[in-house]
C-alpha cells in the first residue's frame, strides 16, 4: 500500500511527498496499488550504483514526466521545482523559479518545440550527470556481496552487465484520464 511505502521511505505515513508518490506509481508497474516484492526488486534497482546513466536517466525522465504524455512542458518542470523546494524547506522567488525553468528549457529543449522528450533528456544529463546524483544507493552494491543469491535472482545482473531490462513503456496510470493530473500535486502541497 502506498501508506506503507511512505512510511518506509519517509519514516511517516502522514507526510506528503510529491516524489514518493510518482516512485511508488512507478515502482507499483501492474498498477494494483501494492508492491510486490519483484516490482520493488526492479524498481531499487535502477538505483544500484552499477545502473547504467542511460537507465537512470530513463527512470528520472518517467518520474519528471508528471502528465506521462511522454514528454515534459514548461508547467510539469514548474511542478517539480515546486516541489522540491517545498520538500527541502527551501524557498526561492516566483522570478528565480522562473530564470531555472527558462535555463532548463533553454539547455534541453534543443527542437526547440517547447517539450523535452526522452532523447533530449538523455542528452541533457549526459552533459549535466549531476542531475542524476541522487539516482545512487551505494548500500545496494554492498548487497551483493553480502547475498551473493541476491544478485542470481533479483535481475540486478542485467543492470550490472551489457544487456539491458526489459523497460515497462505503459504511459497512463489505470483509473486516470489521460489529461495531465500534475495540479493534484500542487492542490495537495497548498493544504498542507
Amino acid at each position: 500500500m502506498q501508506e506503507e511505502f511512505q512510511l518506509g521511505v519517509l519514516g511517516s505515513s502522514k507526510k506528503q511527498s510529491f516524489f514518493t508518490d510518482r516512485l511508488f506509481q512507478l515502482f507499483d508497474s501492474n498498477k494494483d496499488g501494492v508492491i510486490e516484492f519483484g516490482e520493488f526488486i526492479r524498481g531499487l534497482s535502477v538505483f544500484h550504483p552499477s545502473a547504467p546513466q542511460a537507465q537512470k536517466a530513463d527512470f528520472a525522465f518517467r518520474l519528471y514526466d508528471i502528465c506521462q504524455r511522454g514528454f515534459m512542458e514548461r508547467d510539469e518542470v514548474r511542478e517539480m521545482v515546486l516541489a522540491l523546494l517545498n520538500e527541502s524547506d527551501l524557498v526561492l522567488s516566483h522570478d528565480i523559479i522562473e530564470v531555472v525553468i527558462d535555463k532548463t528549457f533553454e539547455e534541453a529543449d534543443s527542437k526547440g518545440d517547447g517539450r523535452i522528450d526522452p532523447e533530449e533528456w538523455q542528452d541533457f544529463v549526459g552533459r549535466k550527470p549531476i542531475l542524476l546524483r541522487n539516482m545512487n544507493i551505494p548500500y545496494l552494491k554492498d548487497l551483493n556481496r553480502q547475498f551473493p543469491c541476491f544478485k542470481q535472482t533479483s535481475g540486478i545482473e542485467d543492470y550490472t552487465s551489457s544487456s539491458s531490462p526489459e523497460k515497462d513503456n505503459s504511459s497512463s496510470l489505470e483509473g486516470q484520464s489521460q489529461q495531465c493530473q500534475h495540479q493534484y500535486y500542487a492542490n495537495k502541497r497548498d493544504n498542507l
